[in-house]
């Protein structure tokens, strides 16, 4: 199961396998469709002689690699753009792009079509002869016209997707689903005991995707507790823990925690990259970098930054209306536990908040767009004194570093405006709790 879950993770980020796909179903159809035969006077049927068929093929052929080396270099320059203006994260979602792999199968079918095709027009048992199927060379021209549409297609879809606005909301729509899909139960994971058991990482690499219920099955069998102590997106290094093991009160040490090394190996995967199957903090790292990228010296691009905050904003109300903490399974008796850990909500803000304000404090337009993301933080989430409590220390903190790094007065008129409006939203939100506990 894990093994497919890898396989399908990183066959959505490869710009080959479609394409070899595409190669042997083009071969395939090729071979098929040379069996048809519609008639010389059909207007499915090629109407030249055998010579023009293989000319035409030829040209095709010759036509088709021209046309897929401009594509893989313009697909470079994107990469290569996306890479160095914006945060080399961001590859990840030009090899994920569906379009760019659908364009590039079909050229490379069109090609292999066209080239297997020189194999069955106008010889047979190595001599010349003077029938050939028309109807499979008729297709190889169609094939033809919509590559050349799919050509345009592509240079339209690479200009919108080097755009900053089309990157960011890639991201954004990318992230959102990987927020819904975190659990709706969480707690504070217990501290393992001194006599846990140790299991050691296999191998050095970025936790991907941790399978919760078969961890839970397995410790439900062996009347053991798991408790994971990476989160999901964190770097492990082979011979590192990986999580701890104790049995249950009543249980038997020795053989309740025999054979679970392997079973914790298997259930948690762990890869060269991060992925954003359980890892919504990838998603806001990508808007984050592109913020702190795009207000470094050497590009000066404060706008791009306030783009990154309002985007990032989006997650931030998503994640402010949802329960956030480690994840902690129990059986059906509460008697065995699995924990994996994960962020709270005060350590998003810290973390990513805090980047964006530690590289744009000497920008006031950015310090009240991330003041702004506070306050649609605020809108979203519901009673939570604790969270309240996060956003307006994260208030102050971007005041504070406003006031240091700016030295005209003036310019810090638009930071004051928008503390204002959060502080003003906190202080309804706390009387309105004040009023109905009242």
């Amino acid at each position: 199961m894990m093994r497919r879950d890898a396989w399908r993770e990183y066959s959505r980020g490869t710009l080959w396998l479609m394409p070899l796909v595409s190669v042997m179903l083009s071969i395939a159809l090729g071979a098929v469709f040379a069996r048809i035969d519609v008639g010389r006077e059909s207007l499915l049927a090629f109407q030249g002689t055998a010579d023009d068929a293989r000319t035409l093929l030829i040209g095709i052929t010759s036509t088709m690699v021209t046309v897929i080396a401009l594509l893989l270099g313009l697909a470079v320059v994107a990469l290569q753009l996306s890479s160095t203006q914006f945060s080399p994260r961001l590859l990840r979602n030009f090899l994920r792009d569906r379009p760019n792999q659908v364009v590039l199968s079909v050229f490379v079918g069109t090609f292999s079509y066209s080239a297997a095709g020189l194999f069955d027009v106008g010889v047979a048992g190595g001599e010349r002869v003077d029938d050939f199927p028309r109807f499979a060379v008729a297709v190889a021209i169609v094939l033809l016209f919509l590559s050349l549409a799919l050509l345009v297609y592509f240079a339209d879809h690479l200009a919108h997707s080097i755009q900053v606005d089309h990157i960011l909301m890639v991201v954004e729509r990318a992230t959102l689903p990987v927020i819904a899909r975190l659990p709706v139960t969480v707690a504070l994971a217990p501290a393992a005991p001194s006599g846990a058991l140790m299991v050691a990482a296999t191998s050095s690499g970025y936790v991907q995707f941790v399978h919760v219920e078969r961890l839970l099955a397995a410790a439900t069998a062996r009347r053991v507790n798991i408790r994971l102590r990476p989160r999901v997106g964190e770097h492990v290094v082979a011979g590192s823990t990986l999580a701890w093991v104790w049995p249950t009160s009543g249980a038997d040490g020795q053989s309740s925690v025999a054979g679970i090394a392997s079973v914790v190996d298997d259930a948690v995967r762990i890869g060269f990259e991060r992925t954003d199957e359980m890892d919504p903090a990838l998603g806001m790292r990508q808007l984050c970098d592109t913020a702190c990228k795009a207000l470094s010296p050497a590009v000066n691009d404060p706008y791009t930054a306030i783009q990154a905050c309002e985007h990032l904003s989006v997650l931030f109300a998503a994640l402010a209306a949802r329960p956030l903490g480690d994840t902690v399974v129990r059986d059906a008796q509460r008697s065995v536990l699995v924990a994996v850990p994960a962020r709270s909500f005060t350590e998003y803000l810290a973390l990513f908040a805090g980047l964006i304000r530690r590289f744009g404090a000497s920008e006031p337009t950015v310090i009240a767009a991330m003041l702004r993301l506070l306050v649609v933080t605020v809108e979203a989430m519901g009673v939570e004194p604790d969270r309240w409590a996060a956003v307006e220390n994260e208030a102050d903190l971007l005041v504070i570093a406003a006031q240091r790094a700016v030295i005209e007065p003036a310019d810090l008129e638009v930071v004051n405006r928008e503390r204002a409006a959060l502080q003003h939203l906190l202080l309804v939100r706390q009387a309105a709790v004040r009023e109905e506990s009242g």
